[in-house]
């Protein structure tokens, strides 16, 4: 009889535990640069465009996992294990970068590969991507440029709102706050002679 109520109690619990759906995230796109990559032509070398590569975007390592990340408290961070992302963070990040940074350096050719000999060369170090018990998510990080040969290094914050509950929604904030962060990249390099 004893038997016969722990195996049930571990079934109840096994079935419990196995309740949770497993979902997964992949960054939005905007509808802009979806337009803007198809619309965009090939160069042709007598143009004389700007190149840039986007070499690498890393990611530490509670970042680098499959799970979204949630900060609890000012020292606490939560690893979801049913929400996950789709494909790994650092490559979905650096699509989005090459996208965003397409649409907003008119006159410079992005890509996620070398270019030629005379391109610069971004880096892109993130630190924070995550939604906080504040209802606030977190992009931070820093950016590296390789400009003709001289190193720029900027530090990064955006924090923004995330107006509703729940990882859908802190996912799409994420994804515009990481746009916004490249919008930010992108008057810099602008500027660069």
């Amino acid at each position: 009889m004893k038997k016969g109520i722990i195996a049930m109690a571990v079934l109840l619990l096994s079935a419990c535990s196995s309740s949770e759906e497993t979902r997964y995230y992949q960054l939005p796109e905007s509808p802009r640069s979806v337009t803007a990559q198809s619309t965009m032509t090939a160069p042709s070398p007598g143009q004389g465009q700007r190149q840039l590569w986007i070499e690498q975007v890393s990611v530490p390592d509670y970042l680098a996992g499959n799970g979204v990340v949630y900060q609890t408290s000012d020292v606490q961070y939560v690893i979801a294990s049913n929400n996950l992302w789709a494909s790994p963070l650092d490559q979905q990040l650096r699509t989005s970068l090459v996208a965003n940074l397409s649409r907003n350096l008119p006159g410079w050719v992005v890509a996620s590969q070398p270019l030629g000999s005379e391109q610069d060369t971004l880096n892109v170090t993130v630190t924070g991507f995550h939604g906080r018990y504040d209802g606030h998510v977190i992009v931070s990080g820093e950016w590296l440029l390789n400009h003709q040969g001289t190193l720029i290094k900027r530090p990064f914050y955006v924090e923004m709102t995330q107006p509703q509950d729940g990882y859908d929604a802190m996912v799409k904030v994420l994804g515009e706050a990481w746009a916004q962060q490249a919008s930010n990249m992108a008057r810099e390099i602008n500027r660069l002679p």
